[in-house]
């Protein structure tokens, strides 16, 4: 017999699976109805089966016409509402509620709910013809009780067909106007197979069609790996599609609690008029989403609460979906004796995007009032407080609100949370972090463990009001407390808190989908394929008579700030980015395409947004407009400037800090200045460029720039030009989460009793000045009005003893206490510790490092002692930088000490010397030709004419340097290029270099002259 190889081969395998396992029956269409787009036998059968009493008053009321009616009533509700939403909620005619399908209860105690579960109908349809205009057929089609919901086609290398023939198929021969194909009305997801890839998408629309790829990676789901999916030795690469995907509990269980309609509004402004646009996508999960998300749920029925999980998935992977989708389940989730295993899900962020997207995605689910309650910025710990102690199902709220509360909230013995931290950082191991553990830990079993610890008798079990015993007690994990924390740039804290520890002792993260799989399944973009660098050289003069004594790192910081801040680079780079925005990204994305400008704080925001405002105007663009985005007054030459009155549409109206993103994904703008602001958490999908002039390194870097990696369908790049970074050190940010990140080695938690005899040794404080403190710190009862002068009465002797230090010992002491504290901190969370001494010791450190003066070295302004004297910005790398694959992951290593990283106390050094450092750094691009060009031509145009010192006095600044001076400097370059023409002729070679050195010559004539 001969081997069979062909597609029908391959389609008659995915149709044995599901008749045989998958729960499906085998469909014909001898009653489907191609203008309908529906069997109507098998739903009538479905609703007789289930609901024989609705079904008995619906034929009373219409009698022989009832099939005809509820096919009109179907097809009324599912032009009004979607087909997604009528599977779930089903339809209501002149009273009588019909169900069209019935989903898998969480609890199994409703016998009735199974069966009307069991009684769905699944059929498998293969080579079915949909159409009534033509004879084409579908390789196959899964219906839900005679509605097709499922539309595949299949393909077979062999054959020489791939997924990319299936693609064309549905993009050129599938016409979306088909009953069958309308957008939400029938078919939910279409499918395409070889034997090695999977490819979806929910919305046909001709050749605009989008699809995703659906592929577990090279390495299976959740693990390391590139685009693609690994081997099966027993049998399809492709056969997780039917066995875990289009089985029928999987698929029910999809469209029931996983499948989403996302209604998005947004501003568009067409030929000068501002619109509202509304569109709808319909969200069927990515693999790792659905992977993600059932083996947490897997994990966590058999094992309870209690544990950590660290999920590890690339930013623009869909990680505010994931979290919405596990907090679902979560709340939802019961054991095997049917009881929930989580009385609250708290979805723990900073995000008002996931605060709405978790709220629309849940209420689509579940229209159960009050099953999601938000602490937004409107509501208070107090409300925070009644959500929990009242059992809300799930509480969406930030960090910061737990301080508050952790004292208030009634947990009895028993409750359990599970909590959910987008972007978990550091940030968790902080006192918000310690306070929401105090404040959902049930802290009887722990209450036990230290009485058993301290071989104490039931009756001096340590009181449940003594508060030193309750803050231990919220140390270390909790049986009724599991944090699951997504990340995209997991550190090495957040491993180990949160990460699942291996055989070997190292940290690893329970889920991944990595930056390089999101890349190559093209779910995100490649930031770093474009990357340019400059690199700027400058040369700093003193620029008074004085030689002022300055801190020497205060002093170098000053100089670098009054370097970037100068008007002369700002107007030179902002020349290189409007130019290159309007010759590059302006045409990118459909001529769509937008911008972001990282400053290196809110002054440079404010400048660089004046700065491209004069620009443009100059110019004469009407094609471009910038919007600025920063917190708080920044104030700058006698004016204060806050985000909301800069920001003004053509229209003349303000834009409010709230409206800012909506504003800036309108046409209307196409630039926005940054400053500690956007860099994270920013959705917009037209961001195509970003120029960087500011210093970034780890996962900032990586955070800031990973903003550009969204996709749309018309963005088939990125660009970043970056001032100020090097491409090695970017590359050095990048490479630890390309893949995996894992930790070697829990920290040594005896690492603290190090820290402490450290601080010991300075002799500042003793037991006995601890004592003093902790007692009125920690006291039964109600604080009095003098216990915190009294705190701080008894610091005082410390402080005086601390003075005596010298420098170097006070900075070294200063870091020791920090050191002590932050570790403190970071092990109680991992471990409980019950070391009273020690907890009270952090209790007077923590008060301690609060009075212990600051460095009185404020911002120095030396503006006025000295200049820029050369300037020159110069291309340096342009290309991709590259990433290493194939590493099996980054390992972060904890420290095997607690390092102080002490440093020598500052040293106050001459100004003309620190101005030397600094050249010495960035002088190198100058050349000594360029010296000689700059400085004969600043002499020459102060010599050659008389009236420069009245022009100067008598004209602001623009007026001289692009009116009046020009000429000036023309005739003096020209003086000298006959007097020298070897010394001069590299003037009038390049355009660019005539007119960089001519604005820089200006500068500094203008502000010479007007000083004098």
């Amino acid at each position: 017999m001969a081997f069979e190889d062909t597609e029908k081969r391959f389609e008659e395998d995915i149709e044995t699976y599901l008749l045989t396992e998958g729960g499906y029956v085998k469909g014909n269409q001898l009653n489907y109805d191609k203008e309908k787009a529906i069997d109507m036998n098998p739903l009538i059968e479905f609703i007789q089966e289930t609901q024989e009493k609705a079904w008995v008053r619906y034929n009373k009321i219409y009698g022989d016409q009832a099939s005809e009616q509820l096919y009109k009533r179907l097809s009324d509700e599912i032009e009004s509402n979607g087909m997604l939403h009528i599977l779930r909620n089903g339809i209501t005619d002149r009273g009588v509620k019909l169900k069209i399908a019935f989903f898998r209860p969480e609890s199994s105690l409703n016998e009735k709910t199974i069966q009307n579960y069991q009684a769905n109908k699944l059929i498998v349809t293969r080579q079915f013809a949909y159409s009534t205009a033509n004879h084409n057929s579908l390789d196959m089609v899964l219906s839900l009780n005679g509605i097709p919901i499922v539309a595949m086609e299949l393909k077979n290398q062999i054959k020489g067909q791939s997924v990319e023939h299936g693609k064309k198929q549905f993009m050129y021969d599938r016409n979306p106007r088909e009953k069958i194909f309308q957008f939400n009305k029938r078919v939910l997801v279409y499918f395409v197979a070889d034997l090695n890839e999977v490819w979806m998408t929910t919305k046909l629309d001709g050749k605009e069609t989008f699809f995703l790829p659906f592929n577990q990676g090279t390495n299976g789901a959740g693990e390391v790996g590139g685009a693609g999916n690994p081997e099966n030795p027993d049998g399809y690469i492709t056969s997780y599609l039917w066995e875990k995907v289009l089985h029928k509990d999987s698929l029910m269980n999809i469209i029931h609690r996983f499948m989403h309609l996302e209604v998005k509004k947004q501003k568009v402004v067409k030929n000068g008029r501002e619109q509202n646009k509304v569109s709808s996508k319909l969200i069927f999960p990515r693999f790792h989403q659905l992977d993600v998300v059932r083996k947490l749920v897997h994990t966590v029925r058999i094992k309870g609460s209690g544990d950590n999980y660290l999920i590890q998935h690339s930013a623009g992977s869909g990680k505010s979906n994931s979290i919405a989708w596990l907090a679902y389940h979560l709340a939802s989730l019961h054991d095997d004796d049917d009881k929930s295993i989580f009385n609250s899900v708290i979805v723990v962020t900073d995000r008002t995007v996931l605060d709405r997207q978790l709220q629309d995605t849940i209420s689509s689910f579940d229209h159960t009032d009050g099953l999601v309650e938000t602490i937004g910025e409107r509501k208070t710990s107090r409300d925070l407080k009644n959500a929990i102690n009242d059992g809300k199902r799930i509480i969406i709220t930030t960090l910061q609100k737990f301080p508050v509360i952790y004292e208030e909230v009634d947990v009895n013995q028993g409750n359990r949370f599970a909590v959910l931290v987008d972007e978990a950082h550091s940030s968790q191991t902080g006192t918000s972090a310690k306070k929401l553990k105090a404040a959902l830990a049930d802290t009887e079993e722990a209450l036990r463990e230290y009485a058993e610890l301290e071989a104490e008798i039931e009756e001096n079990t340590p009181d449940q009001e003594d508060k030193l015993v309750q803050e231990l007690l919220s140390h270390g994990s909790h049986d009724n407390l599991s944090f699951f924390a997504f990340t995209a740039t997991p550190k090495e804290k957040t491993l180990e808190m949160f990460g699942t520890k291996q055989s070997d002792d190292s940290f690893r993260p329970f889920h991944i989908y990595g930056m390089r799989q999101a890349i190559e399944e093209r779910f995100i973009l490649d930031v770093l394929q474009n990357y340019m660098t400059y690199q700027m050289s400058y040369k700093i003069a003193k620029n008074t008579p004085d030689n002022p004594e300055l801190s020497t790192t205060q002093g170098v910081k000053a100089i670098r700030r009054y370097q970037s801040l100068h008007p002369h680079n700002l107007q030179q780079k902002t020349a290189i980015m409007i130019e290159h925005f309007r010759n590059v990204t302006q045409h990118e994305i459909g001529g769509r395409a937008k911008a972001m400008v990282v400053t290196a704080s809110r002054l440079h925001a404010v400048r660089y947004f004046f700065e491209f405002k004069r620009y443009i105007k100059n110019k004469g663009y009407s094609d471009m407009d910038v919007l600025v985005a920063f917190s708080g007054t920044v104030p700058d030459e006698n004016e204060e400037y806050t985000e909301e009155h800069l920001n003004k549409t053509k229209d003349g109206k303000w834009v409010k800090e709230n409206q800012l993103k909506e504003t800036f994904h309108t046409d209307e703008f196409n630039v926005l200045v940054v400053a500690e602001k956007y860099q994270t958490g920013f959705d917009e999908p037209l961001l195509h460029t970003m120029f960087v002039d500011k210093k970034l390194s780890g996962v900032k870097a990586v955070q800031t720039l990973s903003r550009l990696n969204r996709t749309h369908p018309n963005k088939n790049n990125t660009f970043i030009l970056d001032f100020v970074n090097e491409a090695e050190d970017i590359q050095k940010a990048f490479q630890p989460f390309y893949e995996v990140t894992e930790l070697d080695k829990e920290i040594d938690v005896n690492l603290i009793y190090d820290t402490k005899t450290k601080l010991r040794n300075y002799k500042i404080y003793n037991d006995q000045d601890i004592k003093k403190l902790t007692k009125i710190y920690l006291k039964n009862g109600s604080q009095s009005d003098k216990d915190l002068g009294r705190i701080a009465s008894h610091l005082v002797p410390i402080i005086k003893r601390y003075e005596e230090l010298d420098d170097q010992q006070q900075y070294e002491f200063r870091v020791t206490v920090r050191n002590f504290n932050k570790w403190y901190s970071y092990i109680t969370q991992l471990t409980r510790m019950f070391d009273k001494e020690l907890h009270e010791e952090f209790i007077f450190n923590s008060y301690l490092i609060k009075f212990i003066p600051k460095n009185s070295t404020g911002k120095i302004d030396i503006k006025d002692k000295v200049k820029l004297e050369y300037y020159k910005l110069e291309q340096t790398f342009n290309g991709d930088i590259a990433l290493e694959k194939n590493t099996n992951g980054y390992q972060l290593s904890n420290p095997d000490n607690v390092e102080t990283g002490i440093k020598p106390p500052e040293d106050d050094d001459l100004l003309e010397n620190i101005v030397r450092r600094v050249n010495e750094k960035y002088d190198g691009k100058i050349s000594e030709s360029d010296r000689v060009i700059i400085e004969g031509v600043t002499r020459k145009a102060k010599e050659s004419n008389d009236r420069l010192k009245s022009l100067a006095r008598n004209n602001d600044e623009e007026m001289f340097e692009k009116s009046l001076f020009p000429g000036v400097f023309e005739k003096a370059s020209q003086d000298l290029y006959m007097e020298q023409m070897d010394s001069y002729s590299k003037l009038f070679e390049d355009k660019s270099y005539y007119n960089t050195i001519m604005m820089a010559v200006a500068k500094e004539i203008y502000k010479e002259l007007r000083s004098e």
